[in-house]
């Protein structure tokens, strides 16, 4: 069974990429803001000052949102 942090944390993503997606389709963010957003989200887990037991947990966070800004899942590229 899921963590309820894994189940908040995984609603939250689905959420905040539903947001980034609308925001896009209604042309109030250029995807380049929303990849921006992203980036910038990013860095501040790859930059986050943790320790060692947090560590690696940044890492894993900023890896995914690498991944969803190579995949394009917050922007509908066309």
């Amino acid at each position: 069974m899921q963590s309820t942090s894994d189940v908040a944390g995984l609603a939250a993503l689905a959420i905040c990429e539903s947001l980034l997606l609308a925001l896009n389709d209604r042309k109030v963010l250029p995807e380049g803001e929303i990849t921006g957003i992203l980036v910038d989200a990013a860095a501040a887990h790859t930059n986050a000052p943790a320790g060692p037991a947090r560590a690696a947990t940044h890492k894993a966070v900023a890896a995914l949102i690498q991944t969803i800004i190579d995949s394009g899942n917050s922007v509908r590229r066309s």
